[in-house]
């Protein structure tokens, strides 16, 4: 099982592509929102609990400074793949790119 989290509702747009790939492939998983700035204790929660869910991996996409990646990554023992998210109040792109990619291991 995976599980898809996003920083925010405006972030599904990106996220859904990753929803049908794995739809495609028949792979179950569940999508939801997880702030790590507007729900922390959420954040903490679903990262700390998802392996005794069976969740076997995270992808969780976030924009600007994109936090939520490596938060979770953290706090899981469970893979977590960062996908980066363009928001209205981003560099184009660019800073969710380079926290992602300049996030150290976790």
């Amino acid at each position: 099982m995976v599980s898809i989290i996003m920083g925010s509702d405006s972030d599904l747009p990106v996220m859904q592509k990753a929803a049908d790939i794995l739809t495609e492939l028949q792979v179950p998983f569940e999508m939801t929102v997880v702030s790590a700035h507007r729900t922390p204790t959420r954040m903490f929660e679903f990262a700390n609990n998802a392996h005794e869910r069976g969740i076997k991996v995270i992808i969780a996409g976030a924009g600007g400074a994109a936090h939520l990646p490596g938060m979770v990554a953290a706090i899981s023992p469970l893979p977590v793949i960062g996908v980066p998210v363009k928001s209205s109040n981003s560099i184009d792109g660019w800073d969710s790119i380079l926290s992602i990619l300049q996030m150290p291991e976790g």
